[in-house]
């Protein structure tokens, strides 16, 4: 593999991402993510025109909601719901009613989107058939997509989700295939990308996304954004690093937010076709003006409220901030 000189990967995004709608492959998103902080607003700049020819303007709003929290078995050295580690997330249960007027007050945003998720290596029987019956009640009630997030899933399982009307499936890989083992131990990548596989197949969208910041090299941080392209996902949530009390991860530092600018930037560039959706930490290594140059620089889709085990921002909040920066929210009717 050929290093590309940071000067001209840019000109070479523009005639191949721009001109042709084709990602940039390693060696090039390397490249991105290597270019000095002057050269920070040009890729911006880019990436915005990339995401405006091959996305169209409109932001994509989506809430979420967690149905059951903490207790999970399995060891993700940055998540809070483990319950392997001393953190203060601990257990509780969203009834079916709760889960409807949630999804009301999100529509009431303008959100399209509906994600119920669960802190679960997998579903069991009990939780796949709450899942069933809230994404029933819900759609009769509100007009708005249910996507789902309950971990790893067996082919009768993710069979059931899609008859059940589930319409995005969210299974984030979390960092590249390399950097796996040093995040999470008690499953495999592998394990992700199979459940990502199948859902892929019944017809469900895939949504799949993960953390920058969790030690991960630029090389790493290259390869992750080819292996979510090598995916074809609908949708890439892209979250930094917010250190969680009692988890392995909590003493590193929030990522710098050129970093994390440079990353938005070279994950458009590999993925200029994929809904690229703001998520969580943007608030600690961002804040408002970072956002903003975020959803300028190849951002097309923020999760609005809180997230599952951190604050956000109000949902007004980052509706004014879209108004400001002349962004449109996509309407229902264009995610179907």
């Amino acid at each position: 593999m050929t290093a590309i000189a940071s000067a001209d990967v840019l000109e070479i995004a523009r005639e191949k991402v721009l001109g042709r709608g084709e990602g940039l492959d390693h060696a090039e998103t390397l490249a991105v993510l290597q270019l000095d902080d002057d050269r920070v607003d040009e890729l911006l700049a880019l990436a915005h025109e990339v995401r405006l020819k091959w996305c169209g303007e409109e932001v994509e709003v989506e809430g979420i909601i967690s149905l059951k929290t903490g207790g999970c078995p399995e060891d993700c050295h940055f998540c809070s719901q483990s319950g392997l580690f001393q953190s203060p997330v601990r257990n509780a249960w969203l009834d079916i009613p709760a889960l409807v007027e949630a999804a009301k007050q999100t529509q009431k945003t303008g959100a399209t989107e509906f994600c119920i998720v669960a802190a679960v290596k997998g579903p069991d029987e009990n939780l796949l058939s709450q899942l069933e019956q809230a994404v029933q009640a819900i759609q009769e009630e509100v007009d708005i997509n249910v996507a789902a997030s309950v971990g790893i899933l067996a082919q009768e399982q993710v069979d059931r989700l899609a008859k059940a009307g589930v319409h995005r499936y969210n299974h984030n890989l979390e960092t590249a295939r390399s950097h796996f083992p040093n995040v999470v131990t008690t499953h495999s990548w592998e394990d992700r990308a199979e459940t990502l596989r199948m859902v892929a197949e019944a017809g469900m969208e895939v949504c799949c996304g993960g953390i920058l910041g969790m030690g991960e090299t630029l090389e790493q941080r290259a390869e992750f954004a080819q292996d979510l392209a090598a995916l074809n996902p609908t949708e890439v949530p892209m979250n930094f690093l917010d250190p969680r009390p009692g988890t392995p991860f909590e003493g590193r530092e929030p990522l710098p937010a050129k970093d994390a600018l440079r990353a938005i930037g070279a994950f458009r560039l590999a993925l200029p076709k994929t809904i690229l959706r703001f998520a969580g930490g943007r608030e600690l290594t961002l804040g408002d003006l970072g956002a903003e140059q975020g959803l300028l620089g190849g951002i097309n889709a923020v999760i609005v409220g809180n997230y599952l085990t951190t604050l956000g921002r109000p949902a007004e909040q980052d509706l004014d901030m879209l108004g400001k920066i002349r962004l449109p929210i996509k309407a229902l009717n264009a995610t179907v």
